[in-house]
């Protein structure tokens, strides 16, 4: 009995001590930031993303997912609005690559990047709203009830994407794709839109993937892979060759219910946690903030993955998450949080 309390003791020691060296960072939310009309209601909000001139672009699905059956409708819209939150315009309205889309960014000229996952099309817009790229391709025509492959069976042949997930660009101007819900890759395209290169594939072992759900780059170049499934951030650099592997292990709160069921019972125990959405500020030095979708936190991180703060929890309250499935961080002291199932975006400022 002696022997069990004082392992007891040890894991309530060494759990409390973990705590204690991640802080807690205080925040406010600010409440109904983003203001249109009433016949303007959020549907899932996916991405979120803020420009130079401080516009916020939100990627959202209210389309017309109302109209039967309900599998087969394209939902996105892309609602647009100025940096004191109120409503400007909507951008591709009716552009034949967007279905359901899954990230939004903008890129430093202020084109805006939409990566859609079921169109397995990723558009860029010019400031002003037109089409001016697309990488991969729609497939046209009727296919019938599509099965998706595996990841496992999945065949990943060069710029045709498969679920891609995510964007970003090195400073050659050279982009990568997370190439995502059905290939588990990295894509590398030139700044005119010509496939280089890939690398990754299923599986856990490093330089693998399972659901390559979130991509950025820093200023030096590194490429962060948000390895959703395997609980990883992987960093690589512009060939593909691997430098490091990051892991969220703060532990769950003890009193943690989660909004569903749990999506990830085994994590429970203070394993890694998934990262889902990623963001990082252009502040010298740099920093990464990470979203799980349960417990429902943000964290803040330095470029080589030391957890430096977290904030946040699962629920449906202002300042609480329900999966946080798009960031948005133009300082480290203002965040937006696209709130997937909380149908919102939530506009944080972050405290000492």
């Amino acid at each position: 009995m002696k022997i069990l309390l004082k392992i007891a003791f040890l894991l309530v020691y060494v759990t409390a001590n973990v705590q204690a060296q991640v802080p807690e960072i205080p925040y406010e939310s600010v409440p109904n930031f983003l203001r249109t009309t009433p016949d303007r209601n959020f549907g899932e909000v996916l991405g979120v993303t803020v420009n130079s001139q401080g516009h916020i672009l939100v990627l959202n699905h209210p389309g017309n997912a109302n109209y039967g059956p309900i599998w087969a409708g394209t939902t996105t819209e892309l609602w647009e609005y100025d940096g004191n939150g109120n409503f400007l315009r909507e951008v591709g309205k009716g552009v034949y690559g967007l279905a359901y889309a899954h990230q939004v960014v903008y890129d430093q000229d202020d084109n805006l990047w939409v990566v859609d996952k079921a169109s397995n099309s990723i558009m860029q817009f010019d400031p002003e709203g037109y089409v001016v790229m697309n990488l991969g391709r729609r497939e046209e025509g009727y296919h019938g009830d599509v099965v998706l492959p595996h990841p496992s069976e999945a065949v990943a042949r060069g710029g045709y994407l498969g679920g891609p997930t995510a964007i970003g660009w090195d400073s050659e101007g050279n982009m990568y794709v997370s190439d995502g819900y059905v290939n588990s890759r990295v894509v590398k395209f030139d700044a005119h839109g010509n496939f280089l290169k890939d690398w990754g594939s299923y599986g856990s072992e490093p330089g693998q993937f399972n659901l390559p759900h979130a991509l950025l780059i820093d200023n030096e170049d590194n490429i962060y892979v948000a390895d959703r499934n395997n609980a990883r951030i992987q960093v690589f650099d512009t060939d593909g060759n691997l430098k490091n592997i990051i892991t969220i292990d703060v532990p769950y709160p003890a009193d943690y219910q989660p909004v569903f069921d749990a999506i990830n019972p085994d994590r429970r125990s203070g394993l890694a946690l998934q990262p889902w959405a990623m963001c990082i500020t252009d502040t010298v030095p740099q920093y990464i903030f990470v979203a799980d979708p349960e417990p429902g936190r943000i964290y803040k991180m330095t470029t080589d993955g030391t957890v430096m703060g977290w904030l946040g929890s699962a629920g449906r309250q202002l300042g609480q998450f329900n999966w946080a499935h798009g960031l948005s961080c133009p300082t480290d002291e203002e965040i937006f949080v696209a709130d997937m199932n909380n149908w919102r975006v939530q506009k944080l400022i972050l405290g000492e």
